[in-house]
C-alpha cells in the first residue's frame, strides 16, 4: 500500500514541475517558501487548466424577427466529471 501511495505523490509533484515550468516559475524539489502568491497561485491555476480546460462552442443563431440576420454566440465552459 505504501507503494501506491508514494507512486501517487511522484506522479503528482511531477504534473507540479510541468505546470511550474509551462508558466515560467523556479520550482525546486524541496523547500519553495521563497515563491510569492502570485507564483504559487500560477501553477495550482495550471494544474487546473490542464486538468479541465476552458471549451468554447459557437452556434449562430437566426433572429425570428428579420428575415437574414444572424447573430453569433459563444459559450465557454468547463467540462467536469
Amino acid at each position: 500500500m505504501m507503494a501506491k501511495n508514494s507512486a501517487a505523490k511522484d506522479a503528482l509533484n511531477r504534473f507540479k514541475m510541468e505546470a511550474a515550468n509551462e508558466v515560467g516559475v523556479n520550482l525546486k524539489q524541496c523547500y519553495n517558501g521563497d515563491l510569492t502568491s502570485k507564483q504559487a497561485g500560477s501553477i495550482g491555476g495550471q494544474m487546473v487548466n490542464n486538468i479541465c480546460p476552458v471549451r468554447l462552442m459557437k452556434f449562430i443563431r437566426n433572429y425570428r424577427w428579420v428575415d437574414g440576420h444572424q447573430k453569433e454566440f459563444t459559450y465557454r465552459f468547463r467540462l467536469t466529471v
